[in-house]
């Protein structure tokens, strides 16, 4: 049974920082790919990072390049989404994914199958 559990959300204040953990069990790969992805009141969720393990490729979109970044604790099967610079648009409730691999289609990260259930992190003036 493939399991993700998030944790680190909170309030913060414009241009603050904030890092996210996810770790996760179950899931049967050499190379798994993870995603954090957004969603935020009444928007489409959004793919904000994803992590290629089999060669280390990350993927960022436009809209937090340079502002976000995934890494991962192999040893703690912990992932972590590093997002500084914070703006009020970043508010969401984050989600972590894996799967088999990372898709990015016309700079879109497509959804991954497995989920944790997120986290809100809320970005104020």
């Amino acid at each position: 049974q493939v399991q993700l559990v998030e944790s680190g959300g909170g309030l913060v204040q414009y241009g603050g920082s904030l890092r996210l953990s996810c770790t996760y069990s179950g899931f049967s790969s050499d190379y798994p790919a993870f995603g954090w992805f957004r969603q935020a009141p009444g928007k489409e969720r959004e793919g904000v990072s994803c992590l290629t393990t089999r060669d280390g490729s990350t993927y960022n979109p436009d809209s937090v390049k340079g502002r976000f970044a995934i890494s991962r604790d192999n040893a703690k099967n912990t992932v972590y989404l590093e997002m500084k610079h914070l703006k009020p648009e970043d508010t969401a409730v984050y989600y972590c994914a894996i799967d088999h691999a990372c898709t990015v289609i016309n700079g879109v990260i497509w959804a991954m199958n497995y989920w944790g259930k997120g986290t809100l992190v809320t970005v104020s003036q």
